[in-house]
């Protein structure tokens, strides 16, 4: 459902959607149960998280499954970008009306942005161009983030830095491994308390069965 928080009087939180059920944008995917929230929620959710994902973009924003997004984060994306290898970063081709690709002032297209699963981006974070985070990470309200995050990283700051891993490597390579996001949601909601309780060696006996 689109809004997935009941309130005491019987509506809907409408501050608070499941992306998955309001996002139409042929250039962003998200996966299942990830939802994000806005202190005055927008009539286009993706164009509140994405302003410069557009239609006709060659680049893509992909977020997975139970990612939790906080108010105020913005995914800018490759198309926002300019060319800045030359003497101006001016876009001199959007403003003459015809064609622009091909044209000299346009920078080539970006890659995508991916977001793994479990990932939760605290409030007013920035996620730029080619970013890629990896499943488990956190990150802090107000970062700014650019390139790879490893996965289970905690990351902070402009420009963000890794702050500590959430858990040692290995545990976090299982965690990789038996992948509890891609289990029914019935499975999930059974070993709610292992997940959220760090019990590495209930899960594990969870995927065994």
């Amino acid at each position: 459902m689109p809004h997935p928080i009941p309130l005491p009087d019987g509506s809907r939180h409408a501050g608070t959607v499941f992306l998955s059920a309001v996002i139409d944008h042929p250039r962003m995917g998200v996966g299942a149960y990830s939802y994000a929230s806005a202190h005055h929620p927008p009539a286009d959710w993706a164009a509140h998280l994405a302003p410069y994902l557009y239609p006709f973009s060659p680049e893509r924003l992909v977020i997975g499954k139970f990612c939790q997004i906080a108010s105020g984060v913005e995914f800018i994306t490759a198309s926002a970008n300019h060319r800045h290898d030359g003497f101006s970063t001016f876009p001199f081709a959007v403003f003459g009306g015809g064609p622009v690709e091909g044209r000299a002032s346009m920078p080539a297209p970006g890659p995508d942005t991916v977001i793994g699963n479990d990932v939760w981006i605290g409030t007013g974070a920035r996620i730029l161009p080619g970013a890629r985070i990896g499943s488990g990470a956190i990150i802090g309200a107000g970062a700014v983030v650019a390139g790879d995050v490893a996965p289970y990283s905690v990351m902070a700051g402009n420009p963000a830095r890794r702050v500590r891993p959430r858990f040692a490597p290995e545990v976090a390579a299982r965690l990789l491994d038996i992948a509890w996001w891609d289990w029914p949601i019935e499975k999930i909601l059974a070993h709610e308390a292992a997940i959220c309780g760090a019990d590495l060696s209930m899960l594990e006996q969870a995927t065994r069965r």
